[in-house]
């Protein structure tokens, strides 16, 4: 087939950004494959981290993408939505993560559609997205109703679509295993926690960005008492804050564990993704809420047992007793 598909490609960064580069990786085994994606993915004003593109040395999966779509020029939504068009393609595919880019697919897939009568078929990462308010429930419908189909990645989000619109069919899939970061400049775990200024402990790692769904607050009130069964534990935090980090380390002052707590605040580049994998024990994904979870597939493509909160879609993930636990 041919297939226009519509994301975030590199050199922006991030789990969506990533995503789209193995989705187009396996479909262009078989299939035509074009990416239209963003120049401008957020306004500055509305991007809590520090950059939007990809810094690092090593490009993860680079592919080609063409980067016409601005988040808030809608001239260039109704150029993507022709380019699309005049691909001729079998379908249009968008990847969908947050209402903030309901009016984009909405524009892009109407258009799209009118041009060539052709379907649109939605990949839903989530429904509503964290953290939602009532605007967000309508830009989520607005862009949504536009979808022939659905592919969903865990069954909380099926259910949430299937409720949304029970006549559109749905197909599941999941989030691949995220084995890109293992580079070969793999370390010991004793190298790679002595980098960090860490020996001998039993580490226990929390990645990527900090925001209050994600539960880091659960995993920092939880560290005595695990300290109390396994004194020589680490917690090792790497991510950018898109919360305000006081609450963080007030918590860790108060409990009188700052001698046991790294962070690494920051976006880590490519390459040194493995440093902090490779210095842990256990990943742990403490979350109040999920769909599904990159950072679980990361932690896989790395071999490392994980424990996860029995939220959403986190726990059909894990095998319990193998590969994770729950609690």
């Amino acid at each position: 087939m041919k297939i226009a598909l519509v994301g975030p490609a590199y050199p922006l960064r991030g789990g969506n950004a990533l995503f789209v580069a193995y989705l187009y990786e396996a479909l262009t085994a078989s299939h035509d494959v074009t990416v239209i994606s963003f120049s401008r993915l957020y306004p500055g004003f509305l991007f809590p981290g520090v950059r939007q593109n990809d810094v690092s040395g090593t490009a993860i999966k680079q592919h080609p993408a063409e980067h016409i779509i601005d988040c808030l020029n809608p001239f260039t939504w109704i150029a993507a939505a022709r380019r699309a068009a005049r691909l001729q393609p079998d379908m249009l595919v968008f990847t969908w993560w947050n209402p903030f880019f309901g009016p984009i697919v909405r524009t892009i897939a109407s258009l799209f559609k009118w041009m060539t009568g052709k379907p649109v078929i939605i990949i839903a990462e989530n429904v509503i997205s964290h953290e939602a308010r009532f605007v967000d429930v309508v830009l989520t419908r607005l862009a949504l109703s536009t979808a022939d189909r659905f592919l969903v990645l865990s069954n909380v989000v099926e259910e949430a679509i299937q409720k949304m619109f029970p006549h559109v069919r749905v197909f599941k899939s999941s989030l691949p295993v995220y084995d890109c970061y293992q580079t070969g400049a793999g370390l010991t775990k004793e190298a790679a926690q002595a980098a960090l200024s860490i020996s001998n402990k039993q580490v226990i790692l929390f990645f990527g960005y900090v925001r209050a769904y994600k539960g880091l607050m659960n995993l920092i009130e939880a560290l005595p008492a695990v300290l109390r069964a396994v004194p020589d534990t680490h917690l090792l935090v790497v991510g950018e804050f898109y919360d305000n980090p006081a609450p963080y380390h007030d918590a860790i002052a108060r409990l009188g564990i700052a001698g046991h707590v790294t962070f690494v605040a920051e976006y880590v580049p490519n390459e040194r993704v493995h440093e902090f994998f490779d210095a842990s024990d256990v990943v742990v994904l403490p979350y109040n809420e999920a769909t599904q979870s990159g950072i679980l597939s990361i932690a896989y493509g790395f071999a490392k047992p994980v424990i996860v909160t029995d939220v959403g879609g986190l726990a059909e993930l894990v095998d319990e007793n193998s590969t994770s636990f729950y609690i």
